[in-house]
């Protein structure tokens, strides 16, 4: 599956303990699963990372906080999105366009986010007619985990 997590849950996923954030990152990293991620992507969740209330709660300092990004950029695909894939479809935080362009350049199967704006009826029928399913984060791992239990299709 091709999966997009939103900032916060990336952001969330950094802290010990994360409870499902975590465990949804090292599902989505998992093979044949894939993560997808964006320059807009990293470049947000580094400014998000950096607030001192989050550093707070992750432990991160400035070092700690690069190599996880590096390290979502090394197990994730990179997607590009191109200029002409922007439209605008989150009327309440335009800027968050660039998440469902890097769901739709990417072909995403399944987004989850914390993102109370990307969760607007109009922005999950679009998501709908695109065939992204919207999840929450323990609906999101039961499909996982569910998947990991399927035995191998027969040769």
């Amino acid at each position: 599956m091709r999966i997009l997590l939103g900032t916060n849950i990336l952001a969330r996923a950094a802290m010990p303990n994360s409870g499902p954030a975590r465990a949804l990152l090292l599902k989505a990293t998992e093979a044949p699963n894939v993560l997808l991620i964006s320059g807009y992507i990293l470049s947000e969740l580094s400014r998000i990372l950096r607030y001192e209330r989050v550093q707070n709660l992750h432990g991160l300092d400035d070092v700690g906080i690069d190599q996880y990004l590096a390290d979502l950029q090394a197990t994730g695909a990179t997607v590009e999105i191109p200029n002409e894939a922007h439209v605008s479809i989150v009327p309440h935080d335009p800027a968050d366009d660039d998440i469902v362009a890097t769901a739709i350049a990417g072909q995403a199967d399944m987004l989850r986010t914390r993102d109370r704006h990307l969760h607007h009826l109009e922005v999950r029928e679009y998501y709908k007619a695109c065939g992204i399913r919207v999840l929450t984060d323990l609906e999101l791992l039961e499909i996982l985990r569910e998947s990991d239990s399927l035995p191998d299709a027969l040769d």
